[in-house]
């Protein structure tokens, strides 16, 4: 027991490693979180400081993900564990999304999780992965909202888990797919009430139907 919790403990403490501020660091202390939206996530860091800002931003909170799926939960493991192995890493990529959103180390106020969450589905179901990127990709280009096609995206990952991985529902990556879902929403819901309004930022240039009437 004591195991598990220093497994999650340490996801937890990888991912309040906020990849827009450690990159401000090195850009004269830059704090996004004082710029565009508010949020230290890729997406404002692409809108206010550029593709190469955002890139690392994006490096950094995706590879804190796959530290603490992929790597974190295999590191000396128990003989006789109290969990099966894919439940642990369940539950440390679960540690890392809520240590981005809610990390110890810039007084809790981080971002919204999206990031971290391809770096960890990375490492417990790539199929998972491609399905959420493709979904993310089709509603981007479709209609040009970033925060609608994060939504959809993740929760296409329970989705997929309950029709296409061996337990279906009682499957680890259908309850971490469930849980993170949840969260998420939780993160987007200024998004979600910009979108009921009709006045959420689009990134236009994303859509295809504005690619074509160019």
């Amino acid at each position: 027991m004591l195991e598990l919790g220093i497994r999650i403990l340490v996801a937890y403490l990888l991912g309040s490693v906020i990849g827009s501020l450690v990159v401000g660091r090195f850009y004269g202390n830059v704090d996004i979180r004082k710029s565009g939206s508010g949020n230290p996530g890729a997406t404002n860091a692409l809108r206010t400081q550029g593709k190469i800002f955002a890139l690392w931003v994006m490096l950094i909170d995706a590879g804190k993900g796959i530290l603490a799926a992929g790597i974190v939960p295999y590191v000396h493991p128990a003989t006789h564990p109290l969990l099966p192995i894919t439940w642990v890493a369940a539950l440390c990529a679960a540690a890392a999304i809520a240590g981005h959103v809610f990390p110890v180390f810039f007084r809790f106020h981080g971002g919204k999780g999206a990031a971290t969450l391809l770096g960890t589905l990375l490492m417990l179901s790539w199929p998972a992965l491609l399905v959420a990127l493709i979904v993310w990709l089709l509603v981007l280009v479709l209609s040009g909202y970033v925060s609608l096609a994060t939504i959809l995206a993740v929760c296409s990952v329970p989705a997929y888990a309950l029709l296409e991985t061996v337990g279906g529902w009682r499957s680890p990556l259908f309850w971490f797919g469930l849980v993170t879902a949840a969260f998420i929403l939780y993160t987007h819901r200024s998004n979600l009430r910009r979108l009921s309004q009709g006045n959420e930022n689009r990134f236009a240039r994303a859509m295809l139907l504005h690619r074509l009437r160019r």
